[in-house]
């Protein structure tokens, strides 16, 4: 166990296991009345970039397994365990210094290892209130800024105390205090954690039946990479309406971040969204958004960053703009799906340039086939073209394979 709240998480366990000597057959009943669940997830990854002259390829699987217990006077736990290993082919850096022998290969962040991922407490209090202590899942609205990272073969989790409130009308209540962020590199990394002061507050109010509006407020604090230490305040706003038989969505994002705590620089930037989506009958959707990081060319550092987000979903698949380039990014892009039956295919064009300054970053395609199989298993084929027009990144090809299997 890594943090304090991992630690108060077993106080509390053995606390309470000592409460259940009263009543040791319902303490035992909810032990073993829980649920395990295991899921394999196998993921081949190709890489070629510019910058390197070999390309890497990645065959990994992980295999993860959890169980839930059942609930015993309002009181249950969930654990989780992750393995990831390498099979057939290993011609990749798995990045974080945890293969440092294969630095000749562009960048795959998925090392092999064991991870427990998830060890949490919950106390449930009807519908209207959740605790939940340890190490856990956190992912806020569209992860842009609190996330998982759930693409990556081992996830990213937080150790802390979370509430998430229902008792208010027409509003969802979640704040975290986090006091570390298990990265996706694990613990062999020497970036594998970030030892934290952090505060995350979030609140969802809905408007009408298909609108919402929310605040948040995100205090981070990252006593081992100061440059991540911020404060982030902004609100945003989701509906959709009827059009015929069709439907538009509509999404509205403002943000303002400035630096905090032992933070090298001082900067203020800005954070703006706007996304429409046309949803048609026959599953057809087309949608074009307008996403933008603040920057200032003239200063290093001072960009808009989101060191806590799922960085895969924003900003092409290639992952090029993983940090915030100093003069900021412009990113228009244009999506178009389709499902039917058990497929789902998509296709994503982004234009990236920089906010401050005339900078042209590149170009991409992305492009995803996904199909169930079963209630069990899917299978996804997925790929990124990355095209540069500045030198300050190279042209990159990405493409994935993967299966999944859940028992």
């Amino acid at each position: 166990m890594r943090n304090t709240g991992i630690s108060l998480l077993l106080g509390l366990i053995a606390s309470n296991a000592a409460v259940a000597a009263d009543e040791p057959q319902a303490f035992a009943d909810a032990l073993t009345a829980g649920k395990a669940h295991v899921n394999l997830r196998y993921r081949y990854e190709h890489v070629d970039q510019d910058n390197f002259t070999e390309t890497a390829d990645a065959s990994t699987l992980r295999f993860r397994l959890n169980y839930a217990t059942g609930n015993w006077k309002n009181w249950s736990g969930f654990g989780e365990f992750d393995y990831i290993g390498e099979l057939f082919l290993d011609d990749f850096d798995s990045g974080g210094g945890t293969s440092p022998d294969r630095t000749q290969y562009p960048v795959v962040a998925d090392p092999e290892g064991a991870d427990l991922n998830q060890l949490y407490l919950d106390y449930q209090a009807g519908t209207a209130l959740r605790l939940r202590l340890g190490r856990q899942r956190i992912n806020l609205d569209n992860q842009r800024f609190v996330g998982g990272v759930g693409w990556r073969q081992n996830e990213q989790t937080y150790d802390g105390f979370n509430v998430d409130l229902h008792s208010l009308p027409k509003t969802v209540v979640n704040y975290t205090y986090v006091t570390q962020v298990n990265r996706i590199y694990g613990e062999r990394s020497t970036i594998g954690k970030d030892d934290e002061n952090t505060h995350l507050l979030n609140a969802r109010i809905a408007l009408a039946e298909a609108w919402s509006l929310t605040p948040y407020a995100y205090y981070i604090d990252s006593e081992d990479t100061p440059a991540f230490s911020t404060i982030t305040a902004g609100v945003r706003a989701a509906g959709k309406f009827a059009i015929g038989s069709s439907s538009m969505q509509l999404i509205a994002e403002y943000a303002t971040q400035s630096e905090t705590a032992d933070a090298p620089v001082d900067f203020r930037a800005d954070y703006y969204l706007v996304d429409a989506t046309w949803a048609m009958k026959n599953g057809l959707s087309f949608g074009i958004a307008w996403e933008l990081l603040g920057g200032d060319d003239t200063v290093a550092g001072a960009a808009f960053r989101t060191p806590l987000a799922t960085l895969h979903l924003f900003q092409g698949w290639a992952d090029q703009f993983l940090t915030t380039p100093d003069a900021g990014i412009d990113d228009i892009y244009a999506t178009i799906q389709y499902g039917f039956a058990k497929w789902k295919l998509q296709a994503v064009y982004h234009d990236f340039s920089a906010q401050s300054g005339s900078a042209q970053w590149g170009k991409e395609l992305d492009f995803s086939v996904a199909r169930s199989l079963g209630d069990r298993y899917s299978v996804l084929l997925k790929g990124a073209m990355f095209d540069a027009d500045s030198s300050s990144y190279v042209d990159a090809d990405k493409y994935w394979l993967m299966l999944t299997a859940d028992f």
